[in-house]
């Protein structure tokens, strides 16, 4: 199994918190590496704390990549949505790049969460030195449930990298609003019609919010759920196809 090593590096002047469940995510790591078919390992670091990713080459060369983001209390090879997407999207030309995101205990609550945000923006760059070490220079992020508000988040608390193209959040929940009206990027709001509840009662709401975004839309995928269960084919070609048209 390939294995990429990224050397350590400080992304802050000082060294947060790291309020994560670092245990959880060292078994997930270690289940994960055990059994990966596809992809390769990748250790990166925010500042002290090391963090598993996967890395999935596009078959040939190419200069383009997707950040993957799990939600809640996933992991970056998640069966629903995230490895479906990690392992097809290079068969279309798109290396992935699907990171550990900061996680909890099975029974935290969304609140939980919120305090683990300051966590993620230094996961994200650490991703974006890799990809760039690795000669690409166009990125986007494709994001799931809890990971769509991470990667808001990441793209309003400071400026994003110049290589960061374009934005898909799959399942945003209702407090994306917050964040969707200054982020300037292509934005791809893409849920499924009998999503969660909260979803579906709030895309009125998000796309208020992203008004003044002209590169934002919304797609509403037939009879998909949260985790577009049987629809992981659907997904892949609105993706792919969203991808495609917003590189150029």
């Amino acid at each position: 199994m390939l294995r990429f090593l990224m050397p350590v590096v400080l992304l802050f002047c000082t060294v947060p918190l790291i309020a994560s469940d670092q245990a959880k995510e060292k078994r997930w790591a270690e289940q994960i590496e055990e059994g990966l078919l596809d992809g390769a390992i990748v250790m990166l670091n925010e500042g002290e704390h090391a963090f598993l990713s996967i890395f999935t080459p596009a078959q040939g060369n190419t200069d383009t990549a997707v950040i993957l983001l799990h939600g809640t209390g996933a992991h970056p090879d998640w069966p629903q949505v995230i490895n479906p997407l990690r392992v097809s999207l290079p068969e279309k030309g798109w290396s992935t790049l699907s990171l550990q995101l900061p996680i909890l205990a099975n029974d935290a609550e969304y609140k939980d969460y919120l305090p683990l945000m300051k966590e993620v923006p230094g996961r994200i760059d650490a991703g974006i030195e890799f990809l760039q070490k690795n000669n690409v220079n166009k990125v986007f992020i494709v994001a799931h449930s809890m990971g769509t508000e991470m990667a808001s988040y990441y793209l309003v608390q400071k400026a994003p990298s110049a290589l960061i193209k374009g934005y898909i959040g799959i399942g945003m929940s209702a407090d994306n609003s917050r964040y969707l009206s200054t982020i300037n990027l292509p934005v791809l709001d893409l849920y499924g019609e009998n999503d969660l509840e909260g979803i579906l009662a709030s895309a009125n709401a998000r796309a208020k919010a992203a008004v003044k975004n002209k590169s934002f839309s919304q797609k509403i995928v037939p009879d998909a759920d949260h985790f577009f269960n049987d629809q992981e084919s659907e997904l892949l070609k609105i993706v792919a196809d969203w991808l495609n048209k917003t590189k150029n």
